[in-house]
């Protein structure tokens, strides 16, 4: 499994990568059961993930405790609480693994060493945040900025995918509506 993370970064920086598998060493493999928390609201996250297979999902619990998602992750994406991770203090967010995942696994200071060290690691890393930033503010923007039958057809033309692969609640979730509503609109379809 390690080659697919050979491979993501190399699809990112090319062939001729020093230290690549200095930095290969330094990520741990983790498999991690359905349903598994990686992550809980009130921890400090620790490691900075790459999904080789499987699925997590980020969330928060709003006021009535009810989990408002706030991105679904798959294959061949990184995920984390970068403000936890960074930072070393408490997150506001859960990650928990939606399907059986096969994850890397990188520590705060075998991530630190890699970016302060090897250049190469660093670019990578900082297309990791521009990737993360520039998700983040599509998907506010497009769920603000749309009604939910809309979303359901974003949803399924963006990431069509995560249709078959994810609950209605979850999907709902996801796009920021209710499940009855989810399940009437998806029914319109």
């Amino acid at each position: 499994m390690i080659n697919v993370l050979r491979q993501h970064i190399t699809n990112r920086l090319g062939d001729d990568i020093q230290n690549l598998d200095q930095v290969l060493l330094a990520f741990k493999p983790i498999k991690a059961k359905r349903n598994e928390h990686l992550l809980r609201q009130g921890d400090t996250c620790k490691y900075v993930y790459f999904i080789a297979k499987g699925c997590l999902q980020v969330y928060v619990y709003d006021n009535d405790f009810n989990e408002s998602t706030r991105d679904i992750v798959t294959e061949d994406n990184w995920c984390s609480d970068l403000l936890s991770f960074g930072s070393g203090n408490p997150s506001s967010e859960n990650i928990r693994a939606v399907e059986p995942c096969e994850l890397f696994a990188v520590d705060r200071e075998n991530f630190q060493k890699m970016t302060e060290t090897i250049p190469q690691f660093d670019k990578v890393y900082k297309q990791i945040l521009e990737a993360s930033y520039a998700n983040s503010v599509y998907r506010i923007n497009t769920l603000v900025s749309l009604t939910a039958l809309e979303r359901i057809k974003w949803l399924m033309e963006y990431r069509p995918t995560l249709m078959t692969r994810l609950s209605s609640k979850l999907i709902a979730s996801y796009l920021g509506i209710h499940k009855d509503v989810y399940s009437r609109l998806k029914a319109k379809l």
